[in-house]
């Protein structure tokens, strides 16, 4: 009986294979564009998304300083978050938000990748590499609020704008503190640590007496700055403005 020949394998199953077989990279994936994948870049203070706008994508941050902002009723504006490269924003549109809570606005030029709500589904349940990274960053996320919370609840003005200041300079990164590109206002510091501008300027003047920031074109913070969250009581010299309630 004459033997039915094996088939070999086309070009294009094996060309599939290989593919196949090529781990997923997810610095490659938030590289480049794609079907459900759009890279743009952002003028100084354009709006990336506002507040009301629907839920329909999640935003990487490559390049760049990004604000988040609410807006109440009232019209009053409420600095949530400072993001920056790495970083994501607008995930609540994976946990059924119809409706953006916040305005993602550019404080500097900045570079992000859209990814919309179907394809970033997609790859969670997909690829293990990127569901693991982007849990990662929710996880961290979470845990900045939490300091967040517990800083405005038992810390001084004095060591929450402190503390602020350090996590925009990157510090306990690499070792070392990083100048603040961006112009952060007075205002803007104010709204993230829960007080008032003249507040803010007032220990802002403090610290620069004391050697732990700088002013030369961009603000720049020392590691000397972290001896204000460590110290038990503060180490400037009281004043009448001081003892005001929080």
């Amino acid at each position: 009986m004459s033997r039915t020949p094996r088939s070999r394998p086309t070009k294009r199953t094996a060309n599939r294979k290989s593919a196949a077989s090529t781990p997923f990279e997810p610095a490659v994936f938030l590289a480049t564009a794609a079907l459900g994948r759009d890279i743009s870049t952002h003028s100084k203070k354009t709006v990336i998304f506002a507040q009301g706008d629907d839920a329909d994508a999640v935003f990487y941050i490559k390049k760049g300083k990004v604000k988040v902002a609410i807006v109440s009723k009232q019209g009053k504006e409420a600095v949530v978050a400072l993001l920056g490269p790495d970083e994501f924003v607008g995930e609540g549109c994976l946990i059924g938000q119809p409706k953006r809570l916040a305005t993602a606005s550019a404080m500097t030029e900045c570079e992000t990748m859209r990814v919309s709500k179907t394809e970033i589904q997609r790859v969670l349940q997909d690829e293990p590499a990127f569901s693991q990274m982007f849990v990662s960053h929710i996880l961290a996320r979470n845990a900045r609020v939490e300091e967040d919370l517990a800083d405005q609840l038992f810390n001084s003005t004095e060591k929450r704008l402190a503390r602020l200041l350090l996590l925009l300079a990157n510090f306990g990164k690499e070792g070392r503190v990083e100048p603040i590109i961006a112009k952060i206002s007075q205002e803007t510091l104010a709204e993230m640590i829960g007080t008032t501008r003249s507040r803010v300027s007032h220990f802002m003047n403090k610290f620069r007496e004391l050697g732990f920031i700088d002013y030369n074109g961009h603000l720049e913070v020392h590691n000397s700055l972290v001896g204000v969250l460590l110290a038990d009581q503060p180490r400037t010299v009281s004043t009448p403005k001081d003892n005001i309630s929080r």
